[in-house]
């Protein structure tokens, strides 16, 4: 079996840690003539346009962010909330114009802004649109039908007869195009196909919620079905993880219909393409080969240990958000960017602990039985009122944080954070890790993929959680045995998967 017993998920990432050594030794650089076009484009086929008129949601957009329980009354899922649920998710927010040019700005985040994240639908009849398998075309905002007809039973069979996907009556499938990130980030990308499909399920999640529609997260698939079913190789575009969204549809037919490569020809995404088989390596060590397979990691449950608190909680004071943020999802998602420098004042406690509840609630997904995470939250406080300075880690059963150091550690953080003055500025910065020695040999090479997709949609709605508040956030990347030691001894052993930088936003001197 493939998945085994997480051994190559650990090597792989021990292969791709930064360490202050690696990055100083780097002299990679950029070949900036052939970076690659961040849509993928089929020639052949004609576009469907969407609506261009979305519904908006009436709900507050830190309520949407949080879901901490389901939506009533649950909505079906018709084409204009489809449309309003991918627009908000992956869609083209705005153009920011710069000097030589300008870059679309998407409705979530990018490392590099490189967005490789494809995404795919599968769905029975949603009023006007026939069923079918459709691929979104972020750079026109129309979809592209690759195959004519019901392929959601294959879907259902891929995922051992999940019944989130059973029940709903379309299925997002999420991809990355490896070379679409890996042009920058060369072999470590495949971390980011997590990180960046994270932040934008966080979106997904929050916009679904707000328009009262179920929605899960899936990451237990047949890898060949799925990648087959969307015309994907598996090597250079892979399937990462799907969404079952609504309830209540009528049954698929059984079976599907049959799904024959289908050949269909795409435009290159730049003159060369370089590949890093450190990628294909580990995307094919953590495939699931069959329903079985699938059925039997679904029911894997790792054993984490959690230290038990050292000192006296601080607990947490979240704002009631429905009284105090009133805007929708919406239009935070219009207004998120991703800040570029911080000013050194503090934000308030309340705002921290707002976010950080928000970050943690309920997560809908295939591999997170009730009251499981794969992540623990450490952070670095700079500058939080009524939060002394130090670093903390967050007991989420009690809502509390336990004060791990005391002092003031803005360098130190700029430091762990690749040497970057945001981390250095931010109010707080944030840093989610993962106990991969338990994850790796109950969930195998796949429980990696679980490990960085839970922590980049918790970082996701971090991000979302900061804007709705009115202050600014980024992702950062970092050293990574550093910040494990950093955090230990509470922290021995971890792995870090995400970061996120929070704190209130400066303009950078043009």
């Amino acid at each position: 079996m493939r998945n085994a017993a997480g051994s190559a998920a650990w090597e792989y990432h021990l292969a791709t840690n930064h360490s202050p050594q690696s990055v100083a030794q780097d002299r990679f650089g950029l070949d900036w003539p052939n970076q690659p076009r961040p849509f993928k484009l089929y020639p052949g086929l004609e576009p469907i346009p969407l609506p261009a008129s979305l519904p908006r949601s009436d709900m507050a957009a830190l309520d949407a962010i949080a879901a901490t329980g389901p939506s009533h009354p649950e909505a079906e899922l018709d084409l204009a909330t489809l449309t309003a649920v991918l627009g908000y998710s992956a869609g083209i927010m705005k153009l920011i114009r710069f000097a030589g040019g300008s870059m679309p700005f998407r409705a979530a985040s990018c490392t590099g802004a490189l967005y490789h994240i494809e995404m795919y639908i599968a769905c029975g009849p949603l009023g006007d649109l026939e069923a079918g398998v459709y691929q979104l075309g972020v750079h026109d905002f129309a979809l592209r039908r690759i195959r004519a007809g019901d392929y959601r039973a294959a879907l259902v069979d891929a995922t051992s007869a999940l019944p989130a996907v059973a029940d709903a009556p379309a299925i997002v499938v999420c991809t990355s195009v490896f070379w679409r990130n890996a042009w920058k980030y060369r072999a470590r990308t495949y971390r980011h196909a997590f990180w960046d499909s994270g932040t934008i399920l966080a979106n997904l999640l929050a916009m679904a919620h707000a328009h009262h529609v179920r929605a899960q997260v899936v990451a237990g698939f047949v890898d060949e079905t799925v990648n087959r079913l969307v015309d994907v190789d598996g090597a250079h575009e892979a399937a990462i993880a799907l969404v079952a969204l609504g309830y209540g549809s009528s049954p698929p037919p059984v079976p599907s219909p049959p799904a024959p490569p289908l050949h269909l020809v795409t435009a290159p995404y730049s003159a060369t393409e370089i590949e890093y088989p450190a990628i294909q390596q580990i995307a094919q060590a953590s495939s699931l080969e069959t329903t079985a397979d699938v059925a039997a990691w679904r029911a894997a449950v790792p054993t984490i240990a959690r230290p038990a608190p050292t000192g006296e909680l601080v607990a947490l004071r979240p704002i009631d958000a429905s009284s105090h943020v009133t805007e929708p999802i919406e239009t935070v998602i219009r207004r998120r960017g991703s800040s570029r420098a911080f000013l050194r004042t503090p934000i308030g406690f309340d705002a921290l602990s707002t976010m950080l509840a928000a970050a943690t609630s309920a997560l809908p997904a295939d591999f997170l039985p009730a009251g499981l995470s794969l992540n623990d939250l450490y952070v670095i406080v700079n500058a939080v009122e009524g939060l002394a300075s130090g670093s903390y880690v967050l007991h989420r059963e009690q809502g509390a944080l336990d004060r791990l150091r005391a002092g003031e550690f803005r360098e130190v953080a700029g430091h762990l954070d690749l040497g970057q003055e945001l981390a250095a500025d931010a109010a707080v910065n944030v840093y989610f890790l993962a106990d991969l020695r338990a994850i790796l040999p109950a969930l195998g090479n796949r429980g990696y993929r679980a490990a960085q997709l839970e922590a980049a949609i918790m970082g996701g709605k971090l991000y979302l959680a900061a804007y709705a508040l009115g202050l600014g956030a980024t992702g950062l990347t970092f050293f990574d045995d550093e910040v494990t030691a950093f955090f230990s001894p509470h922290a021995a052993g971890k792995s870090v998967m995400f970061l996120m930088a929070i704190g209130n936003p400066a303009r950078r001197p043009r």
